[in-house]
């Protein structure tokens, strides 16, 4: 039109530029003559990160690097779906077809036993040519594709992850096998990706960014050197590859994370001969983490799942899947999935996160935190594959994430870390929306998260004074987690005044499990071997000693007499804190008044 506005160029002549010798002056006159230095973030990945980033950043990387676009434009939003074993999931595909009339864009299915999902169903439900649908999944993928095929639904949109490299399958090869099966029959459908690597299953196990990007590369060059054959190409595998990544909280990293997988992606390829354009169609799903998540003050997820959505959303993933914040401990309802649902639709249409591709272009910051993420990243990449790659190096990969995942533990306990509502700002008078006993007894209670440790720690001692007040007959033996006394022994001494703290009386060995011991009198902490609980676990639950595939629960309950017997037989032992009882450490760490000598008052009486 004649009179539509034409673009005109962006100025600011009122704003002088600065330089970075500017800009250090001013810094330090702020900080009335400390030096700047002080203000740098040792990050876990063991690297730091400036106070401030300036121009010369970008020229230190040789100029800004050119913007990662997508070959897809919009990103999808994409909500999850558990099927639980032995289900059809026509609920789950229910569920899926309701929200697609509200607001979300695709459907993603955890499939527990791939082999009895109703495809037909899914066919009938969900209009699949149209529809981005992913599957994760740990067997049957052929006979799902075969299935989903002979739906006559033509050529499907979306993803399928299997692999086996991450979930260690003890039988690679027949796995692989069925892996080229697989790519055979999706080659058919160019919008599908068949090669879904499970980033998320180190995201969600606490590695740090560095290892997540890493680990992601070395599974990706196992699949492209092993899966090729005389009917599958390198480049077929290559096109079949897609991540499935987890996104916590860091919001910057989050975002720079997803920048250098793209990055370092068309490196990757480029070293198996292939050109650069075809690193481009790498797609990313990307779902908010449940390492992060929290089962006290639940409520603060919802924070945590929106600066999630958004460094999904900023760093370039193709799909996003939002978490609900209260699935710790809740079935799925109408009310949390409608949150998760609709937290990504904001974004799009209220924040217009959805109109600009890689928006972190150009920043000092993000680009210089990009490039240090990918020659980190690479440096780890490159050293496991001269340890001989995975699967070989598989051992080092998980020596490395319990390393990782254990530091967090640490840093968490001790206030390092803040996760607001568990370690920071609690709630001392929190009324539990679910039942303790019945979720520490749940083997679906997720412990591998980042606050589980302080968590499991607060229901026992929450469900040992319940049990106190209440004059319950039976005692309760609950199993903590391995060093978890470690970590309440750094939760308690920050609750102490600094020159109050004491020192640790003698620290449980190596190896060995933290249980809370808890009777209507007293509890005690303790600790054993996993064989001592073990058998401890079925003598309580009268399992024969013999019998296979025994898992013992995290929650055990018999009679008094019967448990102080079992404890006594098979060796456990009390962990202390030097002039501090058990009673006196749980009491401080809920929030009650317990001073040594209040403890010994109370346990006199």
């Amino acid at each position: 039109m004649a009179d539509s506005p034409q673009p005109v160029p962006v100025s600011f002549p009122e704003f002088q530029p600065l330089t970075t010798a500017k800009w250090q002056e001013r810094l330090t006159r702020d900080l009335k003559g400390q030096d700047p230095a002080t203000l740098r973030w040792q990050t876990p990945d063991g690297f730091a990160v400036e106070p401030f980033y300036h121009q010369e950043a970008l020229a230190e990387l040789g100029g800004a690097p050119a913007p990662l676009v997508r070959a897809a434009g919009a990103w999808r939003n994409v909500p999850t779906y558990v099927v639980p074993a032995a289900s059809r999931g026509h609920e789950a595909i229910d569920r899926a077809a309701a929200a697609l009339q509200l607001g979300a864009e695709g459907a993603h299915f955890v499939l527990a036993q791939a082999d009895e999902f109703d495809a037909d169903y899914l066919a009938q439900q969900l209009p699949l040519a149209d529809t981005y649908v992913g599957f994760t999944l740990r067997r049957g993928a052929a006979g799902l594709l075969a299935r989903l095929a002979a739906t006559g639904a033509g050529s499907l949109r979306g993803f399928l992850v299997l692999d086996p490299l991450t979930h260690h399958v003890p039988d690679l090869a027949t796995q692989l096998q069925e892996l080229r099966g697989v790519l055979a029959t999706s080659r058919a459908w160019p919008e599908f990706r068949a090669l879904g690597l499970d980033v998320a299953y180190y995201g969600n196990r606490g590695a740090t960014t560095t290892q997540q990007i890493a680990f992601a590369l070395n599974t990706a060059a196992a699949y492209l050197s092993k899966l090729p054959n005389e009917e599958l190409s390198v480049a077929d595998v290559a096109a079949a590859l897609h991540l499935h990544v987890a996104v916590a909280s860091n919001y910057f990293f989050e975002i720079a994370k997803l920048r250098a997988f793209r990055r370092l992606w068309a490196t990757l390829l480029h070293a198996y001969g292939l050109p650069a354009e075809a690193a481009e169609h790498l797609t990313i799903f990307a779902s908010t983490a449940t390492w992060s998540q929290t089962t006290l003050d639940p409520h603060t997820n919802l924070l945590r799942h929106a600066t999630e959505a958004m460094s999904a959303v900023l760093g370039g993933a193709d799909a996003v899947s939002v978490g609900t914040f209260d699935s710790l401990f809740h079935e799925p309802n109408d009310f949390a999935e409608r949150l998760a649902r609709n937290l990504p639709v904001l974004l799009r249409e209220e924040a217009h996160l959805g109109q600009v591709q890689d928006p972190a272009a150009g920043s000092y910051y993000l680009e210089t935190l990009t490039d240090t993420l990918a020659r980190e990243a690479w440096a780890l990449f490159q050293q496991l594959e001269a340890a001989g790659g995975l699967p070989a190096a598989t051992g080092q990969v998980m020596s490395l994430l319990h390393e990782a995942a254990q530091a967090q533990f640490r840093r968490i306990a001790t206030g390092q870390q803040v996760v607001v509502g568990t370690n920071r700002y609690q709630n001392a008078q929190e009324q539990f929306d679910f039942n303790p006993k019945r979720l520490l007894r749940s083997p679906g209670f997720d412990s591998t998260r980042a606050t589980y440790p302080t968590e499991v720690l607060r229901l026992a001692t929450a469900l040992h004074f319940e049990r106190r007040e209440l004059k319950k007959k039976r005692a309760a033996l609950v199993l903590l987690g391995t060093h978890t006394n470690e970590i309440i022994l750094e939760s308690f001494l920050q609750t102490l005044p600094k020159l109050e703290r004491p020192e640790l009386h003698h620290a449980h060995p190596e190896g060995t499990l933290s249980v809370l011991f808890s009777s209507s009198e007293q509890a005690t902490l303790m600790y054993a071997t996993p064989e001592q609980f073990g058998q401890l676990a079925r003598t309580v639950s009268g399992v024969p000693l013999d019998e296979a595939g025994f898992m013992p629960p995290t929650l055990l309950t018999a009679d008094l007499a019967t448990m102080q017997e079992a404890v006594q037989i098979f060796g456990l032992k009390e962990f202390t804190v030097e002039g501090y009882s058990t009673e006196a450490v749980l009491s401080r760490l809920q929030g009650r008044d317990a001073s040594p000598g209040a403890a010994a008052a109370s346990e006199a009486e």
